[in-house]
């Protein structure tokens, strides 16, 4: 008997908030860690926690501030995405265009109607979009207040973030991701979890109290998703590759 095997063209496609919206600072969004992040030589240096000032620095250039523009083009972004066949868009939502100092003290409408605005025009096109909660995005004033994710306090913060927009968004959006890469925060502190060191810092000891801090975070966020969402897919991504170590070394295998 033959045996038919039926294979569906469906495409999708994956932008980050920080990668695309640009807007950095219009309409109330707070400056995040990933604002921070100049292009050149001081990148990688920054990523890892380095970081001289938290404030854009003047003589560097930083991709996020304009990105593609996306904040102001999503539309005819959305109609050449639809165009090209794609059947998802996973995006991330910005904490800090929704609250811009990363507390519950202020709540920025504007920033959570842009997102209503981007669901409803991919609803037009019959694309299903897909959120992260967390794509390397955390509000500078928490990183300053907090010292952010070292700190247990982000772990109720992000808790609340995270029960704000699966309320408000709960009739258009079904599929989540809580953080992107969790497992970046162990390589490149700064940019995965906006930990900033300074001389005499346990860097590792902090680093794993964060990664404690964001698995927790990323639990509670999933309680709450299957709690307001009765159908609701949700889950975490990690950065993952395949390498054959040096050695069998636990340096070398890390």
């Amino acid at each position: 008997m033959q045996k038919i095997i039926e294979f569906r063209d469906e495409r999708g496609w994956a932008i980050a908030s920080n990668q695309a919206e640009g807007a950095y600072l219009e309409a109330g969004k707070g400056l995040t860690n990933v604002d921070l992040l100049p292009a050149g030589e001081n990148r990688r240096s920054i990523m890892k926690g380095n970081v001289p000032l938290l404030k854009p620095l003047d003589g560097e250039f930083y991709p996020s501030h304009d990105a593609i523009d996306f904040y102001h083009r999503y539309k005819e972004d959305v109609a050449l995405f639809a165009e090209m066949g794609f059947k998802a868009l996973r995006i991330s939502l910005s904490w800090a265009r929704i609250f811009p100092n990363g507390e519950e003290s202020f709540l920025n409408e504007a920033g959570l109607q842009f997102y209503d605005d981007l669901f409803d025009e991919l609803k037009k096109y019959q694309i299903e979009p897909v959120v992260t909660l967390a794509h390397f995005d955390v509000p500078v004033e928490l990183i300053e207040k907090y010292g952010s994710w070292r700190n247990r306090k982000l772990v109720s913060l992000f808790e609340l973030y995270a029960k704000t927009v699966f309320t408000r968004y709960k009739d258009k959006v079904k599929y989540w991701l809580t953080f992107n890469e969790i497992n970046m925060l162990l390589h490149l502190p700064f940019l995965g979890a906006g930990l900033v060191f300074k001389e005499g810092d346990h860097r590792k000891q902090i680093q794993y109290q964060a990664a404690h801090h964001q698995l927790l975070a990323s639990a509670l966020a999933v309680k709450a998703a299957h709690e307001i969402i009765t159908d609701a897919k949700i889950g975490c991504m990690l950065a993952a590759g395949s390498f054959y170590p040096y050695t069998c070394n636990p340096d070398d295998v890390f």
